[in-house]
C-alpha cells in the first residue's frame, strides 16, 4: 500500500506500507468511531446523572417548603390560641372589675356616704404641677406581665373589699337582731309592764308585757330579725307568735287576729308578722308585747325606747 503526501509547496513524498502496517492503521481507523461513540455515551450518561441529581434537589426543596408551611401553620395556630387565651383573660378581668365596681357601690350605699364622695364608677382623680424628670421615660413591662400584675391587684382589692363587706354585713346583721322599737306602726300604749289592776276581776295582778291598742287588722311588725319558734294559739294569749333573736333574747306578740308566719320562718326587722286582733283574754283590739331575756320576762319599755348602736 502506497501513501503519497503533498505539502503546500507542491513537494510530494511517498510511503509504502507493509501488511502489518496496513492492519494496524485499519484498526486505528475503525477504533476511532468506536471511541467517539463510547465518549459520547459517557457524556450522555453524565447528563442523565445530572438530570437525576436535579430531580432529587427539587424534591428536597419541595419537602423543605412543605415543612416550612407546616411550621408557619403551627405558629399561626399557637398565636391564635394564645390570642384567644389573652382575650378570655381580659374578659375575665373586665368582669371582675365590674364586680368590684358593683361591690364598691354597694359598700358606699351601706356606709351611707354622700353622693359623689366616693364613686367606683369614675377613675380616681389624680394630678399635680409638672416637676423635673427623675429619669428616663417609663418603659412598660411585657404585655403578659401587665395582665398578671393587674390580676394580682384585682385579687388584693377583692380580698380587701370582701373583708370590708363581711365586716359591714356582720354589723348590719347585728343591727337587725338588735331588739329595739315598737311592735306596731300605728297605735298607742294602753298598758305598761308591772303591777296593774286586772281588767276582768279588778284585782292587783302582774303584767309581763306592754299593750299597744289600735285598729282591728292593723299590722304587727317584728322589732328585730330572728327565727319564728312558735306560731299558733295559747290559753289567755289567743293568737301568738314567739321570735328567737339570739343572744338569749325572745319576743312575744299576742291576741293576734291572724298570724302571717309559721314556725321556722326567718323574719327581718320591721317585717309584718301578724294582724292586730282581740283573741284570747282581751277587751279589745291590741297587741300584747313581751320581751324575754334568758328565759325571764323583762320590761319591754327598755327595748322599745332603745337606741341603735
Amino acid at each position: 500500500m502506497r501513501i503519497i503526501l503533498v505539502n503546500n509547496r507542491g513537494c510530494s513524498r511517498q510511503f509504502v506500507l507493509s501488511g502489518w502496517t496496513r492492519a494496524l492503521l485499519s484498526i486505528c481507523f475503525l477504533g476511532l468511531p468506536l471511541g467517539i461513540g463510547i465518549y459520547l455515551g459517557q457524556q450522555a450518561h453524565e447528563i442523565n446523572n445530572d438530570g437525576i441529581l436535579t430531580e432529587d434537589a427539587s424534591q428536597a426543596w419541595k419537602k423543605m417548603l412543605t415543612d416550612q408551611r407546616r411550621d408557619v401553620d403551627q405558629v399561626k395556630k399557637e398565636s391564635e390560641s394564645r390570642l384567644s387565651a389573652i382575650t378570655l383573660r381580659m374578659a375575665e378581668l373586665q368582669a371582675r372589675l365590674v364586680r368590684l365596681d358593683a361591690l364598691g357601690e354597694r359598700l358606699t350605699t351601706m356606709a351611707k356616704l354622700d353622693n359623689g364622695e366616693f364613686s367606683f364608677g369614675q377613675p380616681p382623680a389624680v394630678g399635680g404641677p409638672e416637676t423635673d424628670s427623675l429619669g428616663e421615660t417609663y418603659q412598660p413591662p411585657e404585655f403578659i406581665g401587665i395582665i398578671n400584675q393587674l390580676a394580682d391587684q384585682i385579687n388584693d382589692r377583692e380580698q380587701q373589699l370582701d373583708t370590708l363587706e363581711a365586716l359591714m354585713t356582720e354589723r348590719s346583721v347585728q343591727q337587725d337582731v338588735f331588739v329595739a322599737g315598737r311592735p306596731v306602726l300605728k297605735g298607742w300604749m294602753s298598758s305598761r309592764y308591772g303591777r296593774r289592776t286586772d281588767p276582768f276581776n279588778a284585782k292587783v295582778a302582774w303584767h309581763n308585757g306592754v299593750d299597744f291598742a289600735g285598729k282591728l287588722g292593723s299590722d304587727i311588725i317584728a322589732v328585730a330579725s330572728g327565727v319564728i319558734i312558735e306560731s299558733g294559739t295559747r290559753n289567755g294569749y289567743g293568737g301568738m307568735i314567739k321570735i328567737n333573736h339570739g343572744n338569749g333574747l325572745q319576743t312575744r306578740y299576742a291576741h293576734n287576729k291572724t298570724n302571717l308566719v309559721k314556725v321556722g320562718d326567718v323574719v327581718k326587722k320591721g317585717q309584718v308578722i301578724a294582724l292586730m286582733g282581740s283573741t284570747g283574754r282581751s277587751t279589745g283590739p291590741h297587741v300584747h308585747f313581751e320581751v324575754y331575756k334568758y328565759g325571764r320576762p323583762v320590761d319591754p319599755a327598755a327595748y322599745i325606747n332603745r337606741t341603735h348602736r
